[in-house]
């Protein structure tokens, strides 16, 4: 069944209206009046529609059933990654947003050798959310995460502490684990890992002492766009949400 994202206004109703890049794709799909279509209002609700007619640049269509969206994980993540080099961070928004993500956060750690200022910022960040909600349609989710940035290391920890676990990711930590330190029930997470070059120790103390958890993801050296999405993975399994 196709299926288009819609502002959560247009959900309120028993009429949707297609237009722009939406209508559009419709076109290419060449859907047909009497076909079902899926709408998300990207915040977890999802209607079954059908198509009543077709003109040009729109295409109109009746709401049929309202209803939460099922592949929305009720565990709500929160990857927070150091600025990487280059576009890696775009690979992680996109396969984040596939896995099941709540939303991403960047932000600059001391080693990290990408700095975008808030010019350049504000341009990847209407990019970064773009690949976000064309991953989530593609994925078949219900919501499109959020992509958004933080001025430092210590914005990070202090906002990911507040999450019902929070765990940051070393490559020097040997002992504590997902499975070690996850509690039995939890309604949100944060996972934070490093960009190139790791964390330093002083950064690890300090996501100590907020009360976040140091964890290992194995004895390999992971590359900081594998690290996050490992660790979402790992945590999802770990919560039941890829049964």
């Amino acid at each position: 069944m196709p299926r288009f994202f819609v502002p959560p206004a247009a959900l309120e109703g028993d009429f949707v209206t297609l237009t722009g890049e939406s209508a559009a794709h419709a076109k290419v799909l060449r859907l047909m009046p009497g076909e079902e279509v899926s709408l998300c209002d990207g915040a977890g609700r999802e209607a079954r529609t059908t198509v009543l007619a077709l003109e040009p640049g729109l295409v109109r269509l009746k709401v049929e059933a309202l209803f939460p969206s099922e592949s929305e994980p009720q565990l709500r993540v929160s990857v927070y990654m150091g600025f990487p080099k280059a576009d890696k961070l775009e690979h992680v928004v996109q396969k984040a947003t596939e896995l099941g993500a709540f939303e991403i956060v960047a932000f600059p750690c001391e080693r990290s050798i990408s700095r975008p200022d808030a010019k350049s910022l504000e341009k990847k960040l209407e990019r970064w959310q773009k690949i976000a909600a064309s991953a989530a349609e593609q994925s078949g989710r219900g919501r499109i995460p959020q992509v958004l940035t933080l001025p430092s290391f210590d914005a990070a920890v202090a906002r990911a502490s507040q999450a019902d676990w929070a765990a940051l990711f070393y490559e020097k930590e040997r002992d504590g684990s997902i499975a070690a330190t996850l509690p039995p029930e939890l309604a949100t997470a944060a996972i934070l890992t490093g960009p190139e070059g790791g964390l330093t120790e002083d950064e690890v103390a300090k996501a100590r002492q907020a009360g976040v958890k140091v964890c290992t993801l194995g004895k390999r050296i992971l590359r900081c766009e594998t690290a996050p999405l490992c660790a979402l993975s790992a945590l999802l399994y770990a919560a039941g949400e890829l049964e």
